[in-house]
């Protein structure tokens, strides 16, 4: 089967059943969308599949079709997803990291779809589990760029 993933089509030979996570981190060497729970709980594992923020661990390979998959390895090509990391820089968010990838992929989608998020949205999409209790400061940098995006739209 074919895979589109960062802009780059993949022939990937495996299982239709086999978890995304696992073809992107064992096949293709992409190690950057981590395993956390296995039950898409934890959010680890978040990649962008046509934009939206979905958990690789269990989605299979063979329900992806033409979708355009995109991994932390190439969000900063991403004019939103390099907004993102920047501000996870300037508010220091990540502490261990294990989680932040995934965090930032949840981020980079909300802010795609909803530019200006309210304290309700954040709480609503940004449901990642960090062990290290950075939500405030998630919190405080997608509020940052809404903040920039409205400033933006106010010079446009």
């Amino acid at each position: 089967m074919e895979l589109t993933i960062n802009g780059v089509q993949h022939h990937i030979n495996a299982d239709p059943d086999t978890p995304l996570l696992w073809v992107l981190r064992d096949d293709l060497k992409m190690t950057g969308t981590k395993y956390g729970c296995g039950l898409a709980q934890c959010g680890a594992c978040t990649v962008l599949i046509n934009g939206n923020a979905v958990r690789s661990c269990v989605t299979p390979v063979g329900e992806l079709g033409a979708a355009q998959i995109t991994t932390i390895e190439e969000i900063e090509q991403d004019d939103i997803g390099k907004r993102v990391v920047a501000a996870w820089i300037r508010h220091q968010v990540p502490q261990c990291g294990y989680c932040q990838s995934g965090q930032v992929m949840a981020a980079t989608s909300l802010l795609k779809q909803t530019p200006h998020p309210t304290d309700d949205d954040i709480r609503a999409v940004m449901v990642n589990l960090c062990r290290c209790g950075t939500y405030n400061a998630i919190s405080a940098a997608i509020h940052d760029l809404a903040g920039e995006a409205a400033e933006e739209g106010a010079k446009q």
